[in-house]
């Protein structure tokens, strides 16, 4: 097939280029796009930007319906170590927050950021940064927020490709500018008018990597492009051009650093580990202009071509409707069927004509059936190996057809199926018109899926693994619990058995122990009866009717009247007087004095006996006005009649006991006078 290029012959005129395996050469079709300058669209009448325009996770909303925001101004956060903010490219208000059709091969709706322009394109203050004089790794925490990805198509977030201590072990930092894929040429433009822009993104980068060396790779069909970047780099001597022959697909990043350096990056491994980085030359420009400028990622140049009016790239904002970039380059031709999204190698069919440009869109093409055939349905294949022969990357794409085709995944995955780049070369040059692209995106897939599905099955498993190890180590510990018990009960068993037998021994010990059971026996006992009888007059006084004033008048009858004392306590008392009458009597005749007569010592023994009476009475009032205390709280509480039946009790034996005592104490007076005399 006369599109297969023979590698021996193109590649004898370059000079320290290293060809790799395979490639094709499509025809070009690069010239209808580059007649003209880059050119300005007006702002359009709506701005749908949506949340996935990048590798990882979806960024933070950070705005809502009806807020006015300013151009650069940041409406979605980074989300996570892999994801880029989204910015407003335009002023305006937040229209609306919702699902809407994105430009993507599977045609789903995906969370969009709407946002009705008001016309004044007012930008936000703009903060450039002296990154000459500042830190590494603050320059490159700051891109986090800059919402720059790789704009060469793989929309990889930047500041994860740069590292921030200018020791990342880069010693080589390779740009992109090959630009290999037929109809695109978003960046040839962009090094025609901007090489001075690209030339201090490079410096930029360069810095930040610490990297010593910059090799530029730019095909041999861009003569204008590399004569200007050639003149920009007068000054740089640490920066060299090659110029690489025209094959696809020479734009990746892996066959370029092969072209250029004659190395291989293995294909489970970063270039980073070989110390080599690759950036894209758009890329290089919003670093510019973010680190000099001030100004976050919010456009980037767009191939507009194929089936239209008058093909042009574009300085496009992103969210910009792609109808009006379309309008702009003088509006689609009749025969227009659909539109292409990148190039017609890797690019993909847009489901509706209705979505936005994206950091991914480097060109859009309008197809037609004069442009782009139907394809013809696919025939067996004939096993010629032209496929074999045009893999860039040394694959068997026939054996990984025949896999493919047959779900014979495992077999796949041996033959390495995920080094494809699924650059479309095997299916540019089969003869059978097969689409092996197609059943390797598919096979690939299913291999993804089912390791998902067993790393979700390995997860379920560890965790019902865990929970049975659990649950046996738990019964081990009740087990070993209740095993303590029972040595416990058995050493308590043993304890007392012991005791017995030394009381069974030693008599002494269980009479002692005998008496001590007993006492406590006893005391319980008391304790029962008292309850018992407490419990029988709470009764009587329930019996009463009102136990409240039963138990009060109660109280008031015995504390009105003191206890009269008995007939043997009467006479003892008179007897003490006679005795102390008799005792005054003797100690008068001894001074010389006498009595005048018996009358009055009856007299002195009836004074003696009121006194004492009087003391009584005295004990007795003070222990009744105590009663009636008792008895007022009594009275307060109908709760507590219990207590105070048990406080009267106590008080009358106080009143009893303090009866008693002065007994006697005057008896013990008596008889200290008697002995005195």
């Amino acid at each position: 097939m006369n599109a297969i290029v023979n590698l021996a012959n193109l590649f004898k005129s370059a000079k320290d280029i290293f060809p790799f395996h395979g490639g094709v050469h499509p025809p070009e079709n690069k010239a209808q796009s580059t007649q003209l300058p880059i050119g300005q669209l007006p702002i359009p009448e709506k701005i749908v930007l949506p949340l996935r325009q990048h590798v990882g996770n979806i960024p933070k909303i950070k705005v809502k319906v009806g807020d006015h925001v300013l151009k650069g101004q940041l409406i979605a956060e980074a989300e996570g170590s892999i994801s880029a903010a989204i910015h407003a490219s335009t002023s305006g208000t937040i229209s609306a927050i919702e699902d809407a059709i994105i430009p993507h091969p599977s045609g789903l709706p995906d969370r969009c950021i709407t946002i009705t322009p008001d016309g004044k394109d007012q930008w936000i203050k703009k903060t450039p940064q002296d990154w000459r004089n500042a830190e590494r790794k603050s320059l490159v925490d700051s891109l986090r927020l800059s919402g720059i990805v790789g704009l060469g198509g793989a929309t990889f977030p930047t500041h994860i490709k740069l590292r921030a201590d200018g020791k990342s072990g880069v010693h080589t930092l390779v740009i992109n500018a090959a630009e290999c894929e037929p109809y695109i040429t978003c960046d040839d433009m962009l090094m025609r008018e901007r090489a001075d822009e690209i030339v201090k993104g490079i410096t930029i980068a360069q810095y930040l990597l610490g990297a010593e060396n910059v090799i530029i790779g730019i095909e041999d069909n861009k003569p204008e492009a590399a004569k200007a970047m050639q003149a920009t780099l007068s000054e740089h001597a640490e920066m060299q051009i090659k110029i690489v022959p025209t094959l696809y697909p020479s734009g990746d990043a892996r066959r370029l650093v092969h072209l250029v350096l004659n190395t291989e990056i293995p294909f489970d491994k970063r270039s980073t580990e070989v110390g080599l980085q690759v950036f894209n030359v758009a890329t290089l420009v919003a670093l510019y202009r973010y680190f000099e400028l001030g100004e976050p990622s919010i456009s980037r140049i767009v191939s507009m071509t194929g089936n239209v009016q008058q093909p042009q790239n574009f300085e496009v904002i992103f969210g910009t409707p792609m109808l009006h970039l379309v309008k702009n380059a003088g509006g689609a031709k009749a025969d227009t069927s659909h539109f292409i999204m990148g190039g017609p190698m890797m690019g993909f069919n847009l489901p509706s004509a209705d979505v936005p440009i994206t950091k991914a869109a480097n060109c859009i093409i309008a197809a037609s059936p004069t442009l782009f055939a139907p394809p013809p349905p696919a025939m067996p294949c004939i096993r010629c190996a032209r496929c074999a022969d045009a893999c860039p990357v040394n694959l068997q794409p026939q054996e990984l057809y025949w896999f493919s085709k047959s779900d014979n995944f495992e077999k796949a995955n041996d033959y390495n199926i995920f080094d494809c780049i699924e650059c479309g070369a095997c299916s540019y040059v089969c003869p059978s018109d097969i689409p092996l692209v197609q059943y390797y995106r598919y096979a690939k897939s299913e291999i993804i899926a089912l390791d998902k599905a067993k790393e979700a099955a390995d997860l379920a498993r560890e965790r019902n693994e865990f929970r049975l190890a659990r649950i046996e180590r738990e019964k081990q510990e009740r087990a070993k619990k209740h095993a303590e018990r029972a040595q416990a009960g058995k050493s308590e068993a043993a304890k007392n058995e012991s005791a017995t037998r030394q009381a069974t021994d030693n008599p002494t010990i269980a009479t002692s122990a005998d008496d001590t059971k007993k006492e406590a026996i006893a005391a319980a006992i008391e304790r029962a009866k008292a309850l018992k009888a407490a419990a029988q007059n709470s009764a009587s006084a329930e019996q009463t009717g009102n136990p409240e004033k039963s138990g009060a008048a109660e109280q008031k009858a015995k504390i009105e009247k003191p206890a009269p004392l008995d007939d043997a306590a009467k006479k003892a008392l008179i007897a003490l007087a006679i005795e102390r009458a008799k005792a005054q009597k003797a100690a008068a005749l001894a001074n010389g004095s006498e009595p005048k007569n018996v009358a009055d010592a009856a007299e002195s023994v009836k004074k003696e006996i009121a006194d004492i009476e009087a003391r009584r009475q005295a004990v007795g009032l003070s222990v009744e006005a105590k009663s009636t205390e008792v008895l007022k709280l009594n009275n307060t509480d109908a709760a507590t009649d219990k207590k105070a039946l048990i406080a009267a009790a106590i008080t009358r034996a106080k009143a009893q006991k303090a009866a008693a005592d002065l007994a006697k104490q005057m008896q013990l007076d008596s008889q200290s006078e008697s002995t005195k005399e």
